[in-house]
Formats: C-alpha cells, structure tokens, sequence
C-alpha cells in the first residue's frame, strides 16, 4: 500500500492532471492502470489525489502508460518538482492551480484592498481592471476575464463553500474603467452583501491582498495573488497568522447592514463627489 503524504494545493493539481491523461489517453481505470504496471491498486489513487510523491521512476511508468515522451515527461516532471512543498510561488497566469484549490475549498475567506473581490466583479470592471494594471498582454484579457467570470460559477453551486470577503473602503473609492462600469459593478455588490464585509477607510488595519482556503480532508492553503506572482503557502505558522489577519478583519469590519448602508453610499454619489474622495485609475 502507498504511504500518503500531506497534500498541497498544487499536488493535488498535479494528480488531477494524471488523472485527466489516465481517462483521456487510456480508457483504463484507476484499478486496471495499476495491474498493468504491477502497482498496488491504492499507489494509482493516492497519485491522483496527490497524497503520494512519486517517484522518478513512478512518473516515467505511469506517463509511459499514458503514451507520452520523453520531452512531455521532462517538461511533467519540472513542473511537478515543487509540488509537495509548503511554499509554492507561480506566474500569475497560470491559473489552473487557482481554479482547483478555490473550487474544491469549503470555506473561502478573502481580504482586498484596492479592488473588488474577483469572484464578485462583473466582466467590465475586470476588463478595466487588467487593462490599467499593465501587467497584462492586451490580446489576452479577454481569455483572462472570461476565466475569472467562469470560476464565479461556485458560487452558484448547490455546494457553494462557505465565503466572506473583506473588501476596503479605498477599493470602492478607487475608479476603475467608466461611471457606468463602476455604476454596475456597485449594483453587483448590492445583489451580493451577505458574502462581503467592508473595512472602512479609517480602520487601523495594514495588510496586503489575502486568501484563506480550507478544506474538509486537506490542510488550509493561504493565497497571495500578485501582478507578477501568486504564492500557495501551507506553512503552519503562515497559516496561524492569515488566521489572526481575518480575525483581526471581522473586529473592525462594517457588518451586513452597515456594509449596505455604506455600499449604498458610493452607488448614489454624483460621480464628481467620488472624484474627489478617491483615486481615479482608468
């Protein structure tokens, strides 16, 4: 039987990418790959689930079941390197990792400082978003705004996990793209204020962009998503102190109706009067 080994956010990305190339390039099962490479049938499972470390010989056998190269083997295994370690830093348009760990949390807890949560930002403001942070080749915002659309489906999910945003005053206050553009994306966040809290704009609170996701049978991920970089940490004392950051949040944090009330605010400000409290940025 394959001794397990605690998961991460990207090993479990990876083993689902096995898997993937099991169904799609064998037909074979779990079960059947595993007699044909003489293994135990849980070494299959705990791969894919990625709760076990292959080994370089593991990885040749298995992706030569599957039918690939020596080039697909040595590009698998670079990737594949890091993907059991407690820090794990990615570009940060590779979004596959993203997508899994998100979707497959139970409870999502996030904190934003400049800019509306993505899993509630309609498609204009996250085109703007991405054409003034410059970060971005422009003929591929479109494929970008479309995915972060799309992974906003989770929360329409009859098993949607447990959310709570924490959103700045400053985003608010922060112009992105047009009036309409904003008028709409505050109508938005009306239509979603029992997943958000606002942190006023004089709240004692310094801290950068975070996200806490936890899992029923895998240790918590934290996330900080970057122009340039995205970093998963699963780092116990990291986690102990995202912990404290959203304990820290929900004590300063307008609740429910004061977050409506002061939503309500910004979406009925002559556009003029925005100006002059905030920051213009497209």
């Amino acid at each position: 039987m394959a001794t397990t080994t605690p998961s991460t956010a990207y090993s479990r990305d990876l083993g689902d990418e096995l898997r993937r190339l099991r169904e799609t390039c064998t037909k074979l099962t779990g079960a059947a790959l595993a007699v044909r490479l003489g293994w135990d049938p849980s070494k299959v499972s705990t791969i894919e689930r990625g709760k076990y470390r292959p080994s370089e010989i593991d990885l040749v056998q298995y992706l030569t079941m599957c039918d690939k190269d020596t080039d697909f083997f040595d590009d698998f295994k670079r990737r594949y390197r890091n993907a059991f370690e407690e820090y794990i830093v990615q570009v940060s348009d590779n979004l596959r990792t993203l997508a899994m760990a998100e979707s497959t949390a139970k409870t999502i807890m996030r904190y934003d400082t400049q800019s509306v949560t993505g899993l509630l930002q309609t498609p204009e403001y996250a085109d703007a978003l991405y054409r003034m942070g410059g970060f971005v080749a422009e003929e591929r915002i479109p494929a970008l705004v479309q995915f972060r659309t799309d992974r906003q489906s989770i929360l329409r999910r009859h098993d949607r996990p447990t959310c709570l945003f924490y959103i700045h005053e400053h985003a608010l206050q922060t112009q992105v793209g047009d009036d309409r553009i904003m008028a709409d994306q505050y109508a938005r966040l009306l239509r979603s204020v029992h997943l958000f809290r606002i942190i006023p704009a004089d709240a004692p609170v310094v801290a950068s962009n975070c996200t806490l996701w936890e899992y029923e049978k895998a240790m918590p991920v934290a996330f900080i998503e970057g122009d340039l970089v995205n970093v998963f940490v699963q780092d116990p004392g990291a986690i102990v102190r995202a912990r404290l950051l959203f304990d820290r949040l929900a004590e300063v944090a307008l609740d429910a109706e004061q977050s409506r009330s002061k939503l309500a605010e910004y979406a009925g400000k002559p556009r003029e009067e925005l100006d002059d409290a905030g920051t213009r940025m497209a």
